[in-house]
């Protein structure tokens, strides 16, 4: 029995898919647009409530209520205790700090953590979290994404044998949490992808996949060749004047 096109069930079966194809693409464009301005939007009141605590008079400014002046003011105040600390008087206000800080059980060791971390990572002349390779974890066969923190040094290195480095093994959504592997060198397989792609690939669960760099400069080289190599037959083929 053939199927009539001008069926008002199968019309109806077609505009539903339609309209469903256009919701899902409409989602697609505008889902992350939207999520970017929520949380860029959340970081900003954030940000301006906690300069409201610390400035108590902040509110009652002009700009006070202007989103995204507590962010202003809280880069200009960081930006100004970086000038001081670079005198002789900030140095001795910061070391006299850490003294006070140094002397307390608890605190000492997170303000000695969290130090020793954010010199690390914001240090210009730190490898940390800038390479990208695949380790075989958790047993042969199975791949992951980790990030590169350093070579491993102390205690560590002294014990395991051979050369390894600090691998950072993320997880899946959120790749602020994962594990730490010490990692020989010979076993870990470097990767030409970003650190921004590979946190996009493991945030998305392997849906969002990086271009394989490699190939795409093997085809272009090619094509290169090939449209060389054309441009020269078709020279010869030309007329001679």
């Amino acid at each position: 029995m053939a199927i009539n096109d001008s069926d008002p069930e199968t019309l109806k079966r077609g505009l539903l898919a339609r309209f469903r194809g256009w919701f899902f693409t409409g989602l697609l464009v505008t889902a992350p647009v939207l999520l970017t301005v929520y949380i860029t939007w959340a970081a900003i009141k954030l940000i301006d409530g906690q300069v409201n605590k610390l400035i108590p008079e902040f509110s009652s400014w002009n700009l006070g209520d202007v989103p995204g002046a507590g962010l202003v003011v809280g880069a200009m105040l960081i930006t100004l205790v970086s000038a001081l600390a670079a005198g002789f008087l900030g140095r001795w206000i910061i070391n006299f700090g850490e003294a006070l800080l140094n002397r307390m059980p608890v605190v000492r060791s997170i303000y000695g953590a969290t130090k020793q971390i954010l010199e690390t990572v914001i240090s210009t002349q730190s490898d940390a979290f800038r390479e990208v390779v695949l380790v075989e974890y958790p047993r042969r066969g199975l791949w992951v994404i980790g990030f590169v923190t350093g070579a491993t040094k102390g205690e560590v290195a002294r014990l395991v044998p051979g050369s390894n480095v600090n691998v950072f093994i993320p997880t899946t959504p959120n790749p602020t949490s994962g594990f730490l592997l010490f990692c020989p060198i010979k076993d870990i397989v470097y990767l030409d992808m970003g650190v921004e792609e590979a946190v996009k690939l493991v945030v998305s669960g392997g849906i969002v996949s990086p271009p394989d760099r490699v190939m795409e400069k093997r085809v272009a080289a090619k094509n290169r060749v090939k449209k060389a190599a054309n441009k020269k037959v078709a020279s010869k083929k030309a007329p001679k004047k």
